[in-house]
């Protein structure tokens, strides 16, 4: 049986800048060959179980030479598996995937092209730099800036695009970057003309420096800029200084780690990259189901008889419905039981499915709940936790203390899933990384069982969601920079932000 390939184009950088269509055939992959411009944080969208194979290309170094990429593309199909050709940017714009397009199509192997965004248009515009705009152009020419401008037989058009008077965009020219302006002075364009240098666009190194074609090649030189690089000559550059948007989010220039179960990690992401940073989610924990169901069956065969069911997650919330909707009971069992939720996130979990808390305690940790309870509660009452595996004992000693009859059930349990540590480790040796974010202490220990304690240097910031977890970071040997004012996730962003404040990943 014949497979197909995608060459899906990945984008520019930002790992947000995907397409739907792009994502889904990643998620579907069986294989997945990507290239060095396609983001690492994208790999997580592939399958738990799907083959990656980096062929990476630099200038004048390879991973793979293009013709046995060709030749692993036509291989893997023939085998009858689901390819994903991850290309940076476009694959049809100087991504050279016409030529594996070609070679498919001569083996007679199926393949779908899915469009990227262009870095030709997204890394000017992440710079503050529309490449048309009324006022100032209509025309655009895009062209490659590999190709020595010196050669006699170039195959650029030089004297039109240099004599036009629309925005030049030249991509994967900063090796060339003095011979470009120099050509394009030459055949006519004036070296007064405005100039940038975008690198590592839309990436959150991304750093711009401007000027004319007279200087702009020493002033890129200066500032020590590398590929990938753009560069866009013409008079929409002096928009950059009123429209460059994204320099100005706080959080611009970060690259966070996220270390929440894939579940869970999107709603912080989404948050740290509204402030300008660039998630990289890095699952440490993965949520499964416990090992024995039984004590919790028995529990829900007699859930009248508590008085309290008590839920210190989302996660436990989650995982208590649908085990009763498993057992073919619903929420008609809670009447009389009071329900207590540690955290708004968790008592969102109830409001959900139209079931209030009696209480969310101020504080959101145990032994706030402990507080609350001591005015609630009395002596004889009976209390369910549906909690995880690993929870702490404190809540169920002191609640028995008061003299209630604690019955705890494990709901799920925490797994450890740190794939992709190796790359978490190389990030963090190059000082990539300017902060890691920790949810619980299960993310903490899960992170240092994979990664090591030895790879954090001191200049990336940990940053907690509350005390416990970052008394369990100090047990193991990181220095936490901030806890979270109230545990939750946007207070966890919040102090991110402090934390950071003023400061850039060194690059």
């Amino acid at each position: 049986m014949k497979g197909i390939v995608y060459l899906v184009g990945a984008g520019p950088g930002d790992p947000g800048l995907i397409t739907c269509r792009g994502r889904e055939c990643l998620e579907a992959a069986e294989v997945v060959v990507y290239d060095r411009l396609a983001g690492p944080e994208l790999l997580r969208h592939a399958r738990a179980d799907a083959e990656l194979i980096y062929v990476g290309k630099e200038a004048n170094r390879h991973a793979l030479p293009q013709e046995e990429i060709n030749a692993l593309l036509v291989e893997r199909a023939r085998a009858g598996q689901v390819v994903c050709r991850l290309k940076g940017g476009d694959p049809f714009v100087f991504g050279r995937g016409g030529e594996e397009a070609e070679q498919l199509a001569r083996a007679g192997l199926p393949f779908e092209v899915v469009p990227g965004v262009t870095s030709a248009v997204a890394v000017p515009a992440y710079a503050g730099i529309p490449v048309t705009h009324r006022g100032y152009t209509a025309s655009l020419a895009v062209a490659t800036g590999h190709e020595d401008p010196s050669k006699g037989n170039s195959t650029v058009p030089w004297g039109p695009l240099a004599q036009g008077p629309g925005t030049l965009v030249f991509l994967m020219g900063i090796e060339n970057l003095a011979g470009i302006c120099r050509r394009l002075v030459r055949e006519g364009r004036a070296d007064t003309t405005p100039a940038a240098v975008i690198g590592a666009g839309t990436r959150p190194e991304q750093r711009t420096v401007t000027g004319t074609l007279a200087d702009i090649a020493s002033r890129a030189a200066a500032e020590q800029l590398a590929p990938p690089a753009v560069l866009v000559v013409g008079e929409v550059v002096r928009l950059r200084e009123r429209l460059a948007w994204r320099e100005r989010l706080p959080l611009f220039g970060r690259r966070i780690l996220v270390t929440r179960s894939r579940e869970q990690a999107s709603d912080l992401s989404r948050r740290l990259a509204d402030l300008g940073a660039a998630p990289w989610e890095f699952p440490t924990i993965r949520i499964v189901p416990p090992v024995d169901w039984e004590p919790v069956d028995a529990a829900l065969e007699r859930l009248s008889s508590f008085r309290w069911l008590v839920f210190t997650s989302r996660n436990g919330v989650e995982a208590f419905f649908r085990r009763l909707a498993e057992k073919g009971r619903d929420v008609r069992e809670l009447a009389g039981v009071e329900l207590v939720a540690i955290g708004p996130e968790t008592a969102r979990g109830l409001t959900a499915r139209g079931l209030l808390p009696a209480f969310v305690p101020g504080e959101y940790r145990s032994e706030a709940v402990v507080q609350e309870m001591r005015g609630r509660a009395s002596p004889g009452e009976r209390a369910l936790l549906a909690r995880a595996a690993e929870g702490r004992d404190l809540l169920p000693r002191e609640l028995a203390a008061m003299g209630l009859e604690v019955v705890q059930v494990a709901v799920y349990r925490t797994e450890q899933a740190a794939r992709g540590a190796e790359e978490v480790r190389r990030a963090l040796a190059a000082g990539e990384l300017a902060a890691m974010t920790f949810t619980s202490s299960s993310t903490v220990r899960n992170f240092l069982e994979a990664v090591g304690r030895e790879a954090v240097r001191d200049g990336t910031k940990v940053v907690c969601i509350g005390p416990v977890t970052a008394q369990t970071a100090r047990e193991g040997g990181l220095a936490v920079h901030g806890v979270a004012a109230t545990y939750t996730i946007r207070g966890l962003v919040d102090k991110t932000v402090e934390v950071l404040a003023g400061r850039r990943n060194p690059i």
